[in-house]
């Protein structure tokens, strides 16, 4: 399988090791057929040389080239990659996928671009350094290739989880902007503190500003002009401090951030109980229907005598209903 890979930065990279090495991190080699061989452009042609070195690929040229590869994954900025589907689509003999971050509008450029090809959209829910991790993935034209990639993922202990493009990008106004936006705040508005004054809730926003703040501030800035999400925790942000003079109001803020959470949690605690009660209830339905069997198999037994067989279950039922056997 030959991949090329547009975009030499670190998920790009990423991505040419995750499909080009076996499980315990040893390269595959070109002349293995099982493996990928992996090829690099980019706009910075230094880049693409320095990842192809680093993982044991090829270098291409970005552009006014007519070469075909089997797989071609775009690892661009997601503010740049539906321009960059529709410039390298046709390079693809066989599927398209991307590792942008968004999903709704590189599905929507690959279906134009390239219709009759595999189209995969993967978001590695994790920086590079800290694969291996969950990995949301659409597959908008599922087919082996694609399959493969995604049974490679896994072999590097990655979780693949299925999705919709509308799911998937919904969720990330949370889960990344409205999340980086909080964070941020949070560390531009706070001071540190003398060793020993620290919380367990001021210390895990501390550890969480640290992680942010050693990442890339394009990415960050890219997420924040995609995804929503930002200025309603401004909003809320400024309702909690116009609040902080009304004691009810910051209360009720209060009671209702509260309710949010706990009551999505208990919702998920009411579905895992319903589920397994369902199942006590299958299982004593089953028991009930081979008690019955064993019943009529002994009245055969036994020319139909009933009586002898009902009178423990009238013993029964009469416990159950209060009463004693006398």
């Amino acid at each position: 399988m030959d991949v090329l890979i547009v975009g030499a930065g670190s998920m790009g990279r990423w991505f040419g090791r995750a499909v080009s090495e076996g499980a315990d991190g040893t390269g595959r080699g070109a002349s293995d057929s099982s493996g990928a061989t992996i090829a690099y452009a980019d706009v910075d042609p230094d880049a693409a040389m320095s990842a192809a070195e680093e993982t044991g690929g090829n270098v291409a040229p970005l552009e006014g080239v007519d070469d075909a590869y089997d797989v071609v994954c775009l690892a661009v900025p997601m503010t740049h990659v539906a321009d960059a589907i529709e410039a390298h689509a046709d390079r693809a003999e066989r599927a398209v996928v991307d590792v942008s971050g968004i999903m709704g509008a590189p599905l929507e450029a690959m279906a134009d671009h390239a219709p009759d090809r595999e189209r995969v959209s993967l978001h590695p829910l994790f920086a590079p350094e800290r694969a291996p991790g969950s990995i949301a993935v659409v597959r908008d034209e599922p087919g082996p290739v694609t399959d493969e990639l995604l049974s490679r993922l896994r072999e590097r202990g990655n979780d693949v989880l299925e999705t919709t493009a509308d799911e998937h990008d919904r969720a990330m106004e949370t889960v990344q902007a409205a999340t980086h936006a909080a964070v941020l705040s949070f560390a531009i508005a706070a001071d540190a503190v003398p060793d020993g004054f620290e919380t367990p809730i001021y210390d895990g926003l501390r550890e969480l500003t640290r992680t942010v703040t050693e990442g890339t501030p394009r990415v960050y800035a890219d997420i924040q002009s995609t995804f929503e999400g930002a200025d309603a925790v401004a909003d809320a942000a400024a309702a909690v401090a116009e609040a902080r003079t009304d004691r009810e109001e910051l209360e009720a803020l209060y009671r209702d951030a509260a309710s949010r959470w706990h009551e999505s949690e208990s919702a998920v605690d009411d579905e895992r109980t319903k589920s397994d009660e369902s199942a006590v209830d299958d299982e004593r339905t089953k028991s009930d229907e081979s008690t019955e069997n064993d019943r009529e198999t002994s009245d055969e037994s036994t020319g139909g005598d009933r009586a002898t067989v009902e009178e423990p279950t009238e013993a029964v039922d009469s416990e159950e209903n209060g009463g004693g056997t006398p």
